[in-house]
């Protein structure tokens, strides 16, 4: 049986593209799996830092809401609510104490809740004297009074 000539033709450019084709060998795979795992690593650290400071800085910023909040508070009441009344008080004023009945009904706050800070914790409020207050946040370890705290 004879074949035709471009048929042998074709059949042998075939194999001489097959041949000259050679895959990767497991050396240059690992050191490519290395230098992405490499590059890979040095940016999320990069990414993580950067998504730490990005809570500290959410944190600031909603205290300073929270602050501005308290401030219309006590332009309506006449001072800041106390720290047993808390930051609830932005949305659901109460009805005992210093004038008594005379609180305008909340809506200090943006959806009628008071936030978290970005750790998920409540945020810390004192006011002993309904003219003075601090607020804070915990930070990201859940303690008070240590050096991560986020105060204004």
């Amino acid at each position: 049986m004879k074949t035709d000539p471009k048929t042998k033709a074709r059949r042998d450019l075939v194999r001489a593209a097959a041949q000259s084709q050679r895959g990767f060998t497991l050396l240059e795979i690992m050191v490519v799996l290395i230098i992405i795992g490499t590059i890979a690593g040095l940016v999320s650290v990069k990414v993580i830092d950067r998504l730490e400071e990005a809570k500290f800085r959410a944190a600031r910023i909603q205290l300073s809401t929270l602050r501005d909040a308290l401030d219309l508070f006590k332009l309506d009441n006449g001072f800041y609510p106390m720290t047993d009344q808390g930051l609830e008080a932005l949305v659901n004023p109460p009805q005992i104490g210093r004038n008594a009945g005379n609180f305008r009904v909340g809506g200090y706050l943006r959806d009628d809740r008071v936030p978290l800070d970005p750790w998920g914790t409540p945020y810390a409020y004192q006011c002993d004297d309904g003219y003075f207050f601090v607020i804070w946040s915990v930070g990201p370890d859940g303690r008070p009074g240590t050096e991560d705290d986020v105060t204004l």
